[in-house]
């Protein structure tokens, strides 16, 4: 699974719209939508907020469901 379809699937669990998510990691929305629709990728920094925000593990997060 790609990352941005884990940072949608988390975002929408969690309820929050592209620029919710945005304003919690200090991003702009238009970064968001880049990521979810694979155009680029988040940063280290980007990538620790998120696993944060969204209470799951980095490995989760980056790898999703691949066994």
């Amino acid at each position: 699974m790609e990352i941005g379809t884990q940072i949608k699937k988390y975002r929408l669990a969690s309820e929050l719209s592209q620029e919710e998510l945005a304003e919690k990691i200090y991003v702009t929305r238009q970064t968001i939508s880049n990521w979810e629709n694979g155009r680029n990728y988040p940063d280290v920094k980007s990538l620790l907020l998120l696993s944060s925000l969204f209470n799951i593990s980095l490995d989760i997060l980056v790898k999703g469901d691949i066994e």
